[in-house]
Parts: structure tokens; C-alpha cells; sequence
């Protein structure tokens, strides 16, 4: 269960770590809840300001983008615009957890990074891997293995 030479193992000592890693995760978590990111689209003629939770908090359009004749064209400027800001929201979740993700590998004896099973733990991870930011997954897709399932991954 833990890494070869650890007769020494203070269990007191690696509590108190999680204990303060909670801590930085907890803070980190409310630190993006309340963060705000600006979202952009059509070269700056449409901006969307959400939180980290979710909220579209303003939204500014230039007057040459409302077209009474072309409603479609301003609904998606508006929804790139909001996309844009939620996915500063996400890198910046994942820059300021991704840290924390680092230090419980540590904490477990890994070395962190890609190689580590727990780099997915915040939605980072090696690319092709699940929760990458490049693997593909229709919205609703769980993805897993089950134990004995023989047959080659993705198909089941």
C-alpha cells in the first residue's frame, strides 16, 4: 500500500498534509467561484462576463450586431462569447488546482504529471486520456472499464 521503504512512515505527519492540502483546495475552490472572466466574440463586439459558478453576470453588444433581420447571427455571438469566458474560467481552474493535484501525487509517493493516476483528478491528464482537455466525449458519456471485460477499449 505504500511505497517500498517507508518503515519510518509518520501517519501523523501525512494527515496533517491532506489536512492542508483540504485547506488550499477549499480556498483554491472558493478563490474561482467568485473569480469573474470576460468572453468575446465577433472581434470584441459582443463580451460576456461570468463567474467561476456559472453566472452570466453582463453582457455587452455593440449596436452594429443587433440586426433586427439576423436574430441567429447575434444569438451565436452571444453564445461564443459566453463559451469564451466560461473556458477562461476553466483554464484558470485547471492552472490553480492542477497545483494541489501535483502535491497530492507527491503526498502518495507519485511523481505527478501525466504519468500519474491521479492526473485527471481536476480535469487535467495526459492527452487521449479521460478528462484530457483533447479527448472527445459526448456530453452525458461515462467513461471506465469494467473488470474482466475483454473486449478492446471503447466498445462497450
Amino acid at each position: 500500500m505504500f511505497p517500498p521503504g517507508s518503515e519510518g512512515f509518520d501517519m501523523s505527519q501525512l494527515l496533517q498534509q491532506a489536512q492542508r492540502m483540504q485547506e488550499q483546495l477549499l480556498s483554491a475552490q472558493q478563490d474561482l467561484s467568485e473569480a469573474e472572466a470576460t468572453g468575446s466574440a465577433g472581434g470584441g463586439l459582443v463580451r460576456a462576463t461570468v463567474t467561476g459558478a456559472g453566472e452570466l453576470t453582463d453582457l455587452q453588444l455593440d449596436p452594429s450586431v443587433v440586426d433586427p433581420d439576423d436574430v441567429e447571427t447575434l444569438a451565436d455571438l452571444i453564445i461564443a462569447a459566453v463559451r469564451d469566458a466560461h473556458a477562461e474560467i476553466q483554464r484558470r481552474a485547471n492552472e490553480q488546482l492542477g497545483s494541489i493535484n501535483d502535491d497530492v501525487a507527491g503526498l502518495l509517493g507519485g511523481a505527478g504529471g501525466a504519468a500519474n493516476p491521479l492526473a485527471g483528478l481536476f480535469g487535467g491528464g495526459a492527452p487521449g486520456t479521460p478528462g484530457a482537455p483533447d479527448t472527445p466525449t459526448a456530453p452525458g458519456t461515462i467513461r471506465g472499464e469494467i473488470e474482466g471485460d475483454d473486449r478492446p477499449s471503447g466498445q462497450g
